[in-house]
């Protein structure tokens, strides 16, 4: 009997310790992950602000036209491979350097493939030499993009301290940089070429991190036999994040071209304070990821608890980051951009809010990719592009840059929740998603017990 008692005390000792460590690896994780992005963020804002002022919204406007047509193509250079690597990473850690070596390999051709197209487009839409040169500047961020995997890897193994030391060195490189463009006056192209220069400080630093914490990237190895088995798995994320892209970013191109460049100024702007808002639900859920794939793994009443509490947390964090930015906004706008982008209040009054949308995307498309059902993640995200660009079409002429934030918050709520009613794989989803919306506060003022646990 006392044998009995002494063994079963040593297995729940044995327990304890091994939910105390992963307590330990998620609150480490999540505090690299958070002391990274404010830091980042941070940083990009303030000197965001200082190019802003300088460069004026007109000019500030096209600097962010560049930038969102190359983001467009992104979808295709990184193939709906992201959760992909990071699922496939938590499950099988032994065959890491397979895993890697392949997937890097294909994000390098879809890279080419994605130049291509830009090419193709700006022969066809002709624009302007000067905007033309600019975009295929910025075009090399295609191919320094293709180094997240090393940042997916260590998401894998819940230890983003490695990556996160590089991106804070690359912030405060990067942020030199421009400060010394501001100090000389430089044109516009010069930041334009900063700001591709440091996606290369980025993949440098994971590439650096890589190499000192695990090893040589001359270790990876080209499995063609799994290629195809990657591209099937991610191909319906590439519909889906195609889709994500398009309305993410063609709401800026569409104002391009359909306004001018200036008002582009305006309505980015007001995105740059969503990033600040948008970081948080993003850390939790790339964090809280890999431990719900383990969970599911060994307890599915566990795994079935937890992501309920997750979608909770993430979407109400968000709801209060939302009204908290919307309430402030003016202040927020005239004490850091200056009155002269006062237009730019009532858009971010407004689109605070998407960050409760893309908060109910991410948590269920996380979901949907541990359950293996994204075949049909594409389907609510079309909705959503093809909601964007038609209300665009028919608000951008009538209602300026108002219209345009509007449609931003009707084609986040289609995408992240609504559009699940069309999708029966999805309505337990759809369920979950509206019990976080109506009942989540609950695990808000009840956190420190769910951490507990």
């Amino acid at each position: 009997m006392r044998v009995c008692i002494r063994e079963d005390k040593m297995f729940l000792d044995k327990y304890r310790n091994k939910l105390s460590e992963n307590k330990k690896k998620v609150f480490a994780n999540l505090f690299w992950a958070m002391l990274g992005k404010v830091v980042n963020m941070a940083g990009a804002l303030l000197v965001g602000i200082l190019v802003a002022r300088y460069l004026g919204p007109s000019q500030y406007g096209l600097m962010n036209y560049v930038i969102s047509y190359v983001a467009l193509f992104t979808i295709i250079s990184s193939f709906g491979l992201d959760d992909i690597e990071i699922r496939e990473l938590s499950k099988n850690p032994k065959n890491k350097n397979k895993i890697l070596g392949t997937c890097f390999r294909i994000r390098l051709a879809f890279a080419t493939l994605a130049l291509l197209l830009i090419i193709t487009t700006l022969f066809i839409y002709k624009t302007d030499k000067f905007t033309t040169c600019m975009i295929l500047l910025y075009s090399v961020t295609l191919y320094t993009g293709c180094f997240n995997i090393i940042r997916n890897f260590f998401t894998s193994i819940v230890k983003n301290e490695y990556v996160v030391k590089s991106e804070i060195t690359r912030t405060l490189i990067g942020a030199c940089i421009k400060i010394f463009l501001l100090w000389i006056k430089a044109p516009l192209e010069y930041f334009i070429a900063a700001t591709m220069f440091d996606t290369m400080l980025v993949a440098s630093g994971y590439f650096i991190s890589y190499k000192k914490i695990i090893g040589k990237i001359s270790e990876w190895k080209f499995d063609r036999t799994r290629v195809y088995f990657y591209i099937k798995e991610s191909f319906p994320l590439v519909l889906s994040g195609a889709a994500v892209i398009v309305y993410q970013r063609i709401d800026q191109v569409m104002i391009g071209n359909m306004i001018d460049k200036e008002s582009v100024g305006y309505f980015a702007t007001a995105g740059k304070f969503l990033d600040l808002i948008l970081f948080l639900p993003m850390v939790l859920t790339q964090t809280i990821t890999p431990l719900l794939v383990r969970a599911k793994e060994s307890n599915i009443d566990e795994y079935n608890q937890k992501k309920q509490q997750f979608v909770n947390v993430v979407v109400w964090v968000s709801i209060i980051l939302s009204a908290f930015v919307s309430l402030c906004a003016y202040w927020l706008i005239v004490l850091t951009f200056g009155e002269k982008y006062l237009l730019a209040v009532p858009i971010l009054q407004i689109m605070a809010f998407k960050t409760v949308g893309m908060a109910l995307s991410s948590s269920s498309g996380q979901i949907i990719i541990m359950e293996s059902i994204q075949k049909w993640a594409f389907i609510r995200n079309l909705i959503g592009c093809l909601i964007c660009i038609g209300l665009n079409l028919i608000l951008i002429p009538r209602y300026g840059v108002i219209g345009s934030a509007w449609v931003t918050i009707v084609t986040v709520a289609f995408t992240g929740c609504l559009a699940n009613i069309f999708i029966p794989p999805y309505h337990g989803i759809m369920k979950m998603q509206l019990k976080a919306l109506f009942l989540g506060w609950k695990d808000i003022i009840n956190i420190k017990y769910i951490l507990k646990k």
